[in-house]
């Protein structure tokens, strides 16, 4: 167990706030560093820390590498941040490895991209419902300073757990050492330095994070560097988000699995057509893993989440190996040594805390397999994780996992539900005996709409920025 300073951590990171119903992702740009900087100072006491449960509405601040820059940050402490986050997620070979090209490239971006303004602080305000968001947004807006805003992204629809496809969401979420009592099981069970930055990650080490010579604070505003190095530690307490607008085409996706199920006559096949869906997923509607339910949907493991696939699923004839939860989190079964500690912990080491919201009204049944409306509004998620190493957790899952048409052995087939599905790589395999079941020509279900990479401060660190000079 560590030693976690909850007071100084932002309750972002300890809570996905599920009773606060409505929120509001509020992207500005700093036009005045002086005015900006005190603004920070008046509402950083405002910032809803760890301990505190947020009874109807909560608020987190987070910051582009740019909108550090543009606080105040020196050169030589941005050089100490990655290169992931200070080149930003935008760069050539990034979108190569998102899959963020045509429709899905920065340049239609309605925000975070090179033809919108560069976004230099997230504000995430959430609330019990529509009515104290917009209360609490009217008061917050009326005190900006020194900053303007680019866009307001607001999430209000509750789809009851689930997200648009229908698949029930946020099952598998890591249990982190120190921000809660609840006990889970070792293979789940995530080192507090895995995302929360200044304590030992699952490597046994402290994750690199900006270190300052102590004459560079002051005002003795930052803890020091619990490595003994006599500087002070600007990211201790603070992590990085990751956020990406993701477009869902949900008629797309229920008209694809149709056509594929069709009986001999035309006739849609409904029982065959919610087995595909389900097996491109890896769970059912309600959540229930398919490696433990292959045939049906079983409710009474719609939060099952303690199982492994190596001895029970090792060939994929229950969840297929490309399904998306078995790539996003394979859990035992890749190497070195699959089925053993090892894997497991090869695993650990690139999970991701999940904080996103859906936005836009759901697809009615009753339409789900019509043509949408010239005026149909867009729908997806606000996709949010948190990870103290960008590169090593959320890249490295969408590149080597997610996006690898070669994961764990496989040849042309990415993500089926989530990944970029170029030609040659929009196949999908449910293995079976003696011959696999083979879908072939994978429309794209998701289409990136923005994005940023974000530093999510301590409240101390917070300060310390709003103090700069």
């Amino acid at each position: 167990m560590s030693d976690l300073e909850l007071h100084d951590v932002q309750g972002l990171i300890a809570r996905g706030y599920a009773h606060l119903k409505a929120a509001s992702y509020i992207l500005l740009r700093i036009g005045d560093a002086v005015s900006a900087r005190a603004w920070l100072g008046a509402i950083a006491p405002r910032i809803t820390p760890a301990p505190d449960p947020a009874a109807d509405s909560a608020l987190n601040v987070a910051f582009t590498a740019s909108g550090l820059t543009q606080l105040g940050l020196g050169a030589e402490i941005m050089h100490q941040f990655s290169d992931e986050f200070t080149a930003g997620m935008t760069t050539p070979h990034r979108q190569r490895m998102f899959g963020d090209l045509g429709p899905s490239a920065p340049e239609t971006w309605l925000w975070g991209g090179p033809s919108t303004p560069t976004p230099h602080v997230l504000l995430a305000l959430i609330a019990r419902d529509t009515d104290i968001l917009n209360q609490r947004y009217s008061a917050l807006a009326g005190e900006f300073a020194g900053v303007s805003v680019i866009t307001r992204l607001d999430s209000d629809v509750d789809l009851d757990g689930k997200e648009h496809f229908g698949f029930a969401d946020g099952i598998s979420q890591p249990t982190v050492e120190g921000l809660s009592d609840r006990q889970d099981t070792p293979p789940n069970t995530i080192r507090t330095g895995e995302f929360i930055l200044g304590y030992v990650n699952e490597y046994s080490l402290y994750t690199d994070r900006p270190l300052l010579d102590r004459r560079l604070d002051p005002e003795w505003l930052l803890p020091a560097d619990v490595q003994g190095s006599g500087k002070v530690d600007l990211g201790r307490n603070g992590t990085f988000l990751v956020f990406r607008q993701l477009a869902q085409d949900v008629r797309g996706f229920w008209r694809f699995v149709d056509s594929a199920t069709r009986a001999a006559d035309g006739s849609s096949d409904v029982d065959r057509r919610n087995w595909l869906a389900a097996h491109m997923v890896g769970r059912w509607p309600s959540g229930a893993p398919v490696t433990l339910s292959p045939d049906a949907d079983n409710p009474r493991l719609a939060t099952a989440n303690d199982f492994t696939y190596q001895y029970a699923d090792q060939f994929g004839f229950n969840c297929p190996i490309g399904a998306h939860v078995r790539r996003a989190h394979p859990r035992d079964s890749l190497d070195p040594a699959p089925g053993t500690a090892r894997s497991v912990e090869l695993d650990k080491r690139h999970r991701l805390l999940r904080r996103g919201r859906e936005y836009g009204p759901p697809v009615p049944p009753d339409s789900l397999y019509a043509d949408p409306p010239p005026d149909d509004p867009e729908r997806g998620l606000y996709f949010i994780c948190l990870g103290a190493n960008i590169g090593r957790q959320f890249e490295f899952v969408q590149h080597s996992w997610v996006n690898n048409p070669k994961f764990d052995e496989l040849y042309d087939e990415a993500d089926p539900v989530v990944g970029y599905h170029p030609v040659g790589m929009n196949n999908f395999s449910i293995p079976r005996e003696p011959v696999r079941v083979r879908y072939t020509n994978l429309p794209q279900f998701v289409t990136t709409r923005g994005g940023a990479y974000f530093f999510l401060p301590g409240l101390r660190a917070l300060r310390y920025l709003a103090s700069l000079r």
